[in-house]
């Protein structure tokens, strides 16, 4: 086991490296940098002295106070030496500085992590101790009513982008109804509360309409693969073997075929470790949650290309050691894999 650990964390760091010199190279050749944003701002601000022409791309700002801007955002290195200086600073945990806000880019992903842990962890929990018992449940009750009612709820919700039903919840249930809050993850009397239940009740009323939507694809997509996998294995021979032998049903489907059935959730587990960290970028913004999703959105829209590279490098890293959980938790509930020596 030790072995097929040190291959796989062999394989992860030239992904790691693939990955981000691919988005680095990207925010160099995209239209537009900070420098640009800046001179827009100021233009836009009525200042003559940084007015250019759109066609030309010329500018007030002599030739000498241009390349000062670019030395100073690090955009006058060519990409592989300026992804060089990037990594090596990465490896201790330097992710740079915001080119919008000036202030160190680890600082801005902490300060907003734990709002998008808050719906990662809320978001995960739900879905997987929710969706197996429901797809077990619906697997014996095939073809029921409830089966069927059940199974055309999910599907309509998997069809349905989740940014799609947060309009829909939005303009129902907050500007027409008004039972809920157009958005943010709390209230703006939040402070003013004097107990942590009061506190408690405020962020989990907020996070209603959220949750829907982060729950509403993952929910519909966990429950029918475990539906379909444990109908798949209740057809199997050993299972018509085992009741045959005297086994009763229910035993035969706890001990033998929920096993085998849970594989394909298993391999699912590690991938959903990207909840806990960025959440969803469409979401956060349709909700206004000042979450990573959110300040992800802001920063591609604005080139703030630090933050941005910065959130990169963590969405890639937990990507590829979810993978190596996820081969884990298929080891955990599938006894014919074996690690190869």
């Amino acid at each position: 086991m030790l072995s097929y650990f040190l291959r796989r964390m062999a394989l992860v760091i030239p992904t790691f490296i693939g990955i981000t010199i691919l988005i680095f190279a990207i925010t160099r050749f995209v239209p537009g940098g900070p420098v640009e944003r800046m001179l827009a701002n100021m233009q836009s601000q009525g200042d003559g002295a940084a007015s250019m022409t759109t066609a030309g791309g010329s500018s007030a700002l002599s030739e000498e106070q241009m390349a000062e801007l670019n030395a100073f955002y690090g955009l006058d290195k060519p990409v592989f030496e300026a992804y060089t200086d990037w990594l090596g600073k990465l490896l201790v945990l330097d992710f740079g500085e915001s080119t919008r806000y000036y202030e160190p880019v680890i600082e801005m992903i902490a300060e907003r992590l734990p709002v998008s842990m808050f719906y990662g962890g809320m978001t995960f929990f739900i879905s997987y101790f929710i969706s197996i018992p429901l797809g077990y449940y619906k697997a014996l009750k095939h073809g029921s009513v409830f089966d069927s009612g059940s199974s055309i709820l999910l599907f309509i919700g998997y069809a349905l982008p989740g940014y799609v039903v947060g309009v829909l919840l939005i303009t129902l249930f907050s500007y027409h109804l008004e039972w809920f809050p157009m958005g943010g993850f709390v209230g703006e009397d939040f402070d003013d509360y004097e107990t942590t239940y009061e506190q408690l009740k405020n962020v989990m009323w907020h996070a209603v309409l959220p949750l829907i939507c982060y729950l509403i694809g993952d929910f519909a997509t966990l429950t029918m693969t475990m539906k379909n996998n444990l109908m798949e294995n209740l057809s199997s021979d050993y299972i018509r073997t085992a009741i045959a032998k005297g086994l009763p049903f229910r035993k035969a489907v706890r001990k033998h075929a929920l096993r085998n059935s849970l594989i394909p959730i298993a391999s699912h587990f590690g991938n959903s470790l990207l909840f806990f960290m960025t959440g969803s970028f469409l979401i956060e913004v349709i909700f206004n949650i000042d979450g990573v999703g959110l300040l992800g959105y802001e920063s591609i829209m604005e080139r703030d290309y630090p933050v941005v590279m910065g959130i990169v490098a963590i969405n890639a890293a937990m990507l590829l050691v979810g993978n190596i959980l996820s081969d884990i938790c298929v080891a955990l509930v599938d006894p014919r894999v074996k690690f190869g020596a």
